[in-house]
């Protein structure tokens, strides 16, 4: 009996050993999915197929559920969250409410909300608290008569082609969308105020927010470049928003349809919503852009030590690691902008960092001529990236006494008068005391 608790012992030693060293994995894994209409789990089929052939476990709940929770005592059951319920003014019969879903973002989880023209208040005032502003005009809907696809040419040009979508790598991947992406729905633009909120599809020059079935009375409110299709949010939490004024865009039929936009005479066999949605989930769940920072060192030069207390003008070296998250490892992050301030109400030193292709930033300085309690601070954001914010306190201290040096070179007039001073005296005195 003792040696198999012995056995056990070492295997579950061995166990915690290994998971230890295992690093945390930033993608989220569980995602409560909130449909209007049981329907759209087949007629948006492709998207939901995507996600969970990439590990995602979907849990799909109806808007008038009233056991729908995102948490349970205290602890959030999932990671994500994505509204396809547009018309639905009230999740779970109230069991969801809008500061639930707002605390779900607050807590670093991440949100996919799609709208249609039936878009509810309580999808709206999400989206608004996001910084993303809906249209008003409740039967208004994007209207392009330049930017659409040739399928709608005898219709009303509600179904936008759209090619002005955001170039960013690290958002929508490296591989270019040829195809436009098909969108219908309503209009939205970004809070001026929000820092915090991108757009990634946009609507042409051409393009307006308007009820198609009427005539135009006034201007309308949006026009042109300030529309947008789809939009972003990075939270300074790093939870990740997606907001989009189409829930058509997602399905199926438009994933596989053909598009030309109006204008061109070539014709993609499949539209660019595919590729567009999916590499866009990937940055929202974190499977890109997601930065993490580990073994902030600093010391003496020469040391190998982290002393507790530095002293005016020692060398100082300072080192930290930063890799990205690519989906399924962790990978070096190798940029030219990371950089680190030396901080004591201001920064007294600011230093770019050099870097290595194993993700290691490193540097060297002189700590300057003032005592205090000092920060080493990286204060890293980038667009698509999530902010690194590291600081790390130390006191720096003056000389000590002794510490002096004893006879200053640039003092040596000042010596060199005293002691011929002392000289002269001495000289002086003997001539007068024995000399008349």
């Amino acid at each position: 009996m003792a040696k198999i608790l012995c056995i056990f012992t070492i295997f579950s030693l061995l166990f915690s050993l290994s998971t230890a060293f295992d690093p945390v994995k930033p993608t989220d894994r569980k995602i409560l999915v909130i449909l209007d209409d049981a329907s759209y789990k087949s007629s948006h089929s492709i998207y939901f197929n995507s996600l969970q052939s990439r590990g995602y476990n979907l849990d799909f709940k109806l808007s008038d559920d009233r056991k729908i929770a995102l948490q349970r005592y205290g602890h959030y059951l999932y990671d994500g969250l994505i509204l396809f319920s547009p018309s639905s003014d009230s999740i779970g019969e109230g069991s969801l409410k809008l500061n639930d879903v707002l605390d779900f973002v607050d807590s670093g989880h991440d949100l996919i909300v799609a709208a249609n023209a039936n878009a509810s208040d309580f999808i709206r005032n999400v989206a608004s608290e996001c910084g993303i502003d809906f249209e008003d005009d409740t039967a208004a809907v994007v209207v392009d008569h330049t930017s659409y696809s040739v399928s709608e040419i005898e219709g009303d040009h509600t179904l936008i082609a759209s090619d002005n979508i955001i170039k960013s790598d690290v958002i929508l991947g490296k591989k270019k969308i040829e195809a436009p992406v098909l969108f219908r729905g309503i209009a939205h633009s970004v809070n001026a105020a929000s820092s915090l909120a991108l757009k990634v599809l946009s609507a042409s020059p051409a393009a307006y927010s308007a009820n198609p079935n009427h005539k135009l009375s006034k201007p309308p409110a949006l026009t042109g470049t300030s529309i947008s299709l789809v939009s972003v949010v990075q939270a300074r939490n790093n939870a990740r928003v997606l907001i989009s004024g189409s829930l058509d865009m997602f399905s199926d039929r438009f994933l596989r349809s053909n598009v030309q936009k109006a204008g061109t005479s070539f014709k993609y066999e499949k539209s660019g919503n595919e590729q567009f949605l999916t590499e866009l989930s990937k940055w929202i769940f974190h499977e890109r852009g997601h930065l993490k920072a580990v073994n902030v060192k600093h010391r003496k030069l020469g040391e190998t030590n982290e002393p507790s207390i530095y002293r005016i003008k020692d060398d100082l070296e300072y080192s930290v690691e930063i890799y990205e998250w690519s989906g399924s490892s962790w990978e070096p992050y190798v940029a030219d902008d990371v950089q680190l301030q030396f901080y004591l109400m201001s920064p007294y030193v600011l230093k770019t960092l050099s870097k290595d292709k194993t993700g290691l930033y490193h540097t060297s300085f002189k700590v300057p001529d003032v005592y205090g309690v000092f920060q080493f601070k990286i204060e890293y954001q980038r667009l698509g990236y999530t902010s690194l914010s590291l600081a790390k306190q130390i006191p720096v201290r003056p000389y000590n006494h002794d510490e002096y040096e004893r006879f200053l070179p640039v003092a040596f007039p000042y010596y060199g008068a005293s002691f011929s001073t002392m000289v002269a005296f001495f000289i002086f005195s003997i001539l007068y005391l024995y000399h008349k």
